[in-house]
């Protein structure tokens, strides 16, 4: 079926409308950066390294929220505007209910407030149902509005945070301003999706409702992607003594970073892929390819700096692996557009092969590779070739 691409895809705005996003996107970050920070400064330890562990609980618990703007968005550019609400707000309180139920464990495992890990569920709740209309505008490619909501529900979800500790809170108020802030952002969002939008018909001939299956696909998809890209990281963790696995953390920044950069072109050409839209796949692969040759080679040439940059001059040493460190992150790029493709593509399991993957590189690394640095960068850089390759010839093989 085909779809009117939203105004705001317009050929000629489409640099503009990725430069907002990657505006957009630099914001979220940088709100998330600063959190820690201001915690470092504003906080006792033990409340710093409550209020860090639920952030990391957080972000585990945010996957549904990306899984369902996956699915909202490929469903929409693919069928339509049909009704979401009700599957939304069912992931959405099925996400935040995990998280009650999981609070007296998490409670008693991990040393944590009570109150934290109950304020988590609002967050999550928050955070997860955001992912519809993101993914609605997503969809309709509908960018520059994305862009605005992307930075409502950053503000949304950090703001609280930043606030609270700016005026020395402890972590539970901080958390529970989060709350607040988080569940403030969703009328704006909502606002934004419908301003201009398509109107939602009832299912008509040919469509289907968004159903459960394609929200958890969506979401398996995503917790691979995160899964396989912080596997060396816990890797390292575990089996490097505390000096080497530091090292590691250090360098990892620079994978990260070559990871997440281009993740924007992924984001924009997702609803064509819904389309199966050929020429724009390549054209994502070629920019993000550029973008990941560009970093190496910067890296190569500049790797004290980037270790400099990245952890200070105690890391100098490691500067020669600088451009494996970055590689490593460009090639996950180049995986997360493809299981993109493959979802958009209406593949089953489509994070198949990433999920084989992470369970070879933990054998190679446990089994195999030399208990330093270099051992297990190497198989995270291997792990990280064999699984683009792989993901390369699925999506270039003839489809039945």
């Amino acid at each position: 079926m085909t779809q009117t691409i939203g105004r705001d895809a317009g050929v000629g705005r489409l640099g503009a409308a990725g430069a907002a996003v990657t505006v957009a996107t630099m914001l979220t970050n940088a709100l998330a950066y600063l959190v820690p920070v201001l915690g470092a400064h504003r906080l006792d330890p033990a409340d710093l390294g409550a209020l860090a562990t639920v952030l990391a609980l957080g972000a585990i618990a945010a996957v549904p929220g990306f899984g369902l703007q996956i699915a909202v968005a490929v469903h929409r550019a693919r069928s339509g505007p049909t009704r979401t609400s009700r599957l939304s707000l069912l992931t959405a309180a099925v996400s935040a209910a995990v998280t009650v139920v999981a609070a007296p464990v998490l409670t008693v495992l991990l040393r944590l407030p009570v109150a934290l890990t109950l304020l988590l569920a609002a967050t999550t709740f928050a955070t997860v149902l955001a992912g519809r209309w993101l993914g609605e505008l997503q969809g309709d490619q509908r960018f520059l509005r994305l862009s605005a909501a992307m930075t409502v529900l950053a503000v949304g979800r950090y703001g609280g945070l930043v606030v609270g500790l700016a005026l020395g809170g402890n972590a539970v108020t901080a958390l529970a301003l989060t709350a607040v802030t988080g569940l403030l952002a969703l009328p704006p969002l909502a606002r934004l999706a419908a301003a201009g939008g398509r109107p939602t018909p009832a299912t008509g001939p040919g469509q289907r409702e968004l159903r459960p299956g394609d929200v958890m696909t969506a979401c398996t998809a995503t917790l691979a992607t995160l899964t396989i890209s912080y596997a060396d990281l816990i890797l390292a963790r575990q089996l490097l003594p505390a000096v080497g696995s530091g090292a590691y953390a250090v360098g990892a920044v620079l994978t990260k970073g070559a990871l997440w950069g281009p993740q924007v072109v992924t984001l924009l050409v997702l609803p064509r892929l819904a389309r199966g839209d050929r020429r724009a796949r390549a054209m994502g692969l070629a920019v993000i390819l550029a973008c990941g040759s560009v970093l190496v080679a910067a890296a190569t040439f500049g790797g004290e700096l980037a270790f400099r940059l990245a952890g200070g001059a105690d890391y100098l040493h490691l500067a020669d692996e600088a451009p494996l460190f970055v590689a490593t992150g460009a090639l996950y790029a180049v995986v997360f557009m493809l299981v993109n493709d493959r979802v958009a593509s209406g593949v089953r399991f489509p994070a198949a092969p990433l999920w084989a993957a992470t369970v070879g590189l933990a054998g190679a690394a446990l089994l195999v590779a030399p208990r330093t640095v270099e051992g297990v960068l190497g198989c995270a850089l291997a792990t990280a070739a064999l699984t683009a390759a792989v993901m390369t010839w699925l999506a270039l093989r003839p489809r039945r």
